[in-house]
């Protein structure tokens, strides 16, 4: 472990993606906003305003329930470039404070201020409002502070901002007064703020740790600290490591601010079973479409691609190809994918619940070849009549 205290800050923006849709339609604002990936059959709530969320409305529900605990709401479809969009805006505005950011997902960040919190603050440096930045941990407060106004005065949106000394005691800070909340867990408060949290506060337990857990009586982050760590590690392996250490506050784990990223990827579960090979196709490729904007905004290429069906009794499979020159190309993804697709993929009589494509075993582009375009609409004339061969 480290000598020093570190300060770290954890920003979560509030029901973000329905918080955008109300910035955008202030007629709507205040009011239960619920933001789906998908309004009909299939579809899943990404993001529920706090107004829905007393309904019980919340993510990952399918929408018909949803509808059902809150039929008054309003329910729009997802835009995810615009929320892509607002949040760069919002990782400005971290970056100004430190370059020590970790992204966690749009809406979410990690800041590493130890430096910041701590030194005199030097010309365009530590954005005070008031002179020195205060001694001590007072200094990490200062600077969390600053972020939730900056953000309100900027973009008009709130986040919930937690500071402590370690990335997961900061996360449980920014989580435990929101929406709009600030809180700071000190070393000295930990075990307090702790001990009567429930045990899926940890991170990484899930259903069914928790299950696990709740099976030797343990309910809450406390009731773990009697067990050793030797008897966590036998029962649950390498993470009972993390649940000794997490539960007891102690977290090392360093805020990453640049990180290799192992695939692009998106999939799409059709409204209803599709046997129809030519809308099939069609999904496929506005998903290939999209995961090739995905990877010429990284400025990376791609070696492996692979395609996931899943099917109307939920069996699902993958099917993959290397190529041996790596690829940012629409026309060329697409190609492999489609290949993939109508000769490795049983399809006759099946009914197909979803469809997805990915691309790995990426490399960075080379700078002087940034240059090339989507080719719109590739492939899909020039093979639409390989559909009349099946």
């Amino acid at each position: 472990m480290r000598g020093d205290v570190r300060k770290i800050i954890h920003v979560d923006m509030d029901a973000f993606f329905a918080s955008v849709e109300e910035l955008d339609n202030p007629a709507i604002r205040g009011k239960a906003v619920i933001v789906c990936g998908g309004l009909t059959g299939r579809g899943v709530v990404s993001s529920a305003a706090y107004e829905a969320r007393k309904f019980g409305a919340k993510s990952a529900m399918p929408v018909f329930r949803a509808r059902k605990l809150c039929p008054h709401g309003i329910f729009l479809e997802g835009r995810m470039e615009r929320y892509i969009e607002v949040s760069l805006q919002l990782m400005r505005i971290l970056k100004d404070f430190t370059p020590l950011v970790e992204p966690v997902s749009v809406d979410e960040a990690f800041l590493d201020v130890t430096e910041v919190a701590s030194a005199r603050p030097k010309d365009g440096g530590f954005p005070t409002s008031g002179g020195l930045p205060p001694k001590d941990f007072a200094g990490a407060e200062e600077v969390g502070r600053q972020i939730k106004r900056r953000i309100k005065e900027e973009m008009d949106l709130t986040a919930s901002v937690g500071v402590a000394t370690n990335k997961f005691l900061a996360k449980v800070a920014s989580g435990m007064k929101k929406p709009d909340g600030f809180m700071v867990i000190t070393e000295e408060e930990k075990e307090r703020v702790l001990k009567d949290l429930p045990v899926s506060e940890i991170l990484g337990v899930g259903r069914v740790m928790e299950k696990a857990l709740q099976e030797m009586g343990i309910h809450t982050i406390g009731q773990l600290w009697p067990v050793s760590l030797a008897e966590l590690v036998e029962r649950f392996g390498k993470f009972g490591s993390s649940l000794y250490y997490l539960s007891r506050g102690i977290d090392d784990t360093p805020v990453v601010t640049e990180w290799e990223p192992k695939s692009v990827g998106r999939s799409s579960t059709f409204e209803r079973d599709i046997k129809d090979l030519r809308v099939i196709r069609r999904q496929l490729y506005d998903l290939t479409e999209d995961v090739v904007r995905q990877l010429k905004e990284m400025d990376l290429r791609a070696k492996t691609i692979t395609i996931k069906v899943r099917y109307s009794n939920f069996q699902t499979i993958t099917r993959s190809i290397t190529i041996g020159t790596p690829a940012d190309l629409l026309s060329t993804v697409w190609h492999h994918a489609d290949i993939l697709l109508r000769e490795k993929v049983e399809l006759k009589e099946r009914a197909v619940r979803l469809v997805g494509v990915s691309l790995s075993n990426l490399v960075q582009a080379p700078a002087v070849e940034q240059l090339h375009l989507f080719e719109e609409g590739a492939g899909l004339e020039e093979a639409s009549t390989e559909d009349s061969k099946r």
